[in-house]
């Protein structure tokens, strides 16, 4: 019973953090960054680059997978042998929590570069959500702390 508990305890944990995450992405705005003069600069994109956005680790997934891997571990065997494999089950619960969240806090970017029409280069880095060619004409919007790149 304590061990169904504690799965469900974790899985509702690991569940209500992925809703927590903000879009992000040059398409969408959040409701501060509304009703906001943004400056426009126009430019032709010079260079596109693929790039991986990541927005760091929380720790959930560490933590969620090291609680189930040990508790998975601790229904194998008896004794010294079940504490082993709890041992053994959180510490590769806890690796292959970590790298699920890594990848799932991972995503495509762009770095583009823009020839503004001064003759300034610039370079912005975004999520890869629109598509961009060289050569393309695009806007800069910049509120004075961001800039995203649009067409």
């Amino acid at each position: 019973m304590k061990n169904v508990l504690l799965l469900t305890v974790v899985v509702g944990t690991l569940a209500l953090s992925g809703c927590a995450v903000a879009p992000n992405s040059s398409n969408v705005y959040q409701s501060r960054q509304t009703m906001g003069e943004q400056s426009v600069r126009m430019g032709v994109v010079e260079s596109i680059r693929n790039v991986v956005i990541d927005n760091g680790q929380s720790g959930v997934g560490t933590l969620g997978g090291a609680a189930l891997g040990g508790l998975a571990g601790s229904t194998i065997g008896q004794g010294n042998g079940s504490i082993a494999a709890a041992i053994g089950g959180a510490i590769a619960g806890g690796v292959i929590g970590q790298h699920v969240e890594q990848n799932m806090n991972s995503k495509p970017g762009l770095e583009i570069t823009v020839k503004l029409d001064n003759g300034a280069l610039t370079a912005i880095t975004q999520a890869a959500d629109e598509q961009f060619n060289v050569g393309d004409r695009v806007r800069l919007l910049s509120n004075g702390r961001t800039t995203r790149v649009t067409h």
